[in-house]
């Protein structure tokens, strides 16, 4: 069963608000199971063989990456998955940058026509810049988890760091939308 990308989005907004509520009521090896299935989901949503190439095998090395050190350490591991993902999708833009087309220019090319030559270029450095973002994401969820506060983690990752992903696209997508036109 495929899961949809609005039904996909949620499940990872209420995976840290799940962890805060069940870390210490649940055994932390569920929270593993959760986010194994989440980054399974994410592999079955990926839609065509452009954005299969980049993003299996990222998502595939954050299931192994989540699923080792569970076996490790399950708390960890649960508190570890959103820094993974970051990690993962910050892999997979960087390594689209080594051959065309980017992942900027493959999700571009999935809500229109391909774009011109000048748009490509411009969805290059969008793909250096979501990069740079969720390695700094991947940074800032990691120093929260550090933290030892899971108050604090929860808030980040299950909040802070969605809206900033929200607002980078936004105002990307609104960019893209302008360059197009030209």
């Amino acid at each position: 069963m495929r899961v949809g990308p609005a039904l996909l989005a949620a499940l990872g907004l209420a995976y840290p608000f799940l962890v805060y509520a069940g870390l210490g009521r649940v055994p932390p090896g569920a929270f593993v199971f959760v986010a194994l299935a989440l980054a399974g989901a994410r592999i079955a949503a990926v839609n065509g063989a452009a954005a299969a190439r980049l993003l299996v095998p990222a998502l595939a090395g954050v299931a192994a990456a989540t699923a080792a050190l569970g076996l490790v350490d399950a708390a960890a591991a649960a508190k570890a998955y959103p820094v993974l993902m970051s990690l993962g999708m910050a892999a997979a833009f960087g390594l689209s940058l080594r051959r065309s087309p980017t992942l900027v220019e493959i999700f571009a090319t999935l809500a229109g026509p391909p774009p011109e030559a000048a748009a490509r270029a411009y969805m290059r450095r969008v793909s250096l810049a979501w990069c740079l973002f969720l390695l700094v994401n991947a940074a800032l969820s990691a120093a929260t988890w550090a933290s030892g506060d899971l108050g604090l983690w929860t808030l980040y990752n299950g909040l802070v760091s969605y809206l900033l992903m929200g607002l980078m696209f936004a105002a990307e997508y609104w960019i893209r939308r302008r360059v197009r036109r030209c």
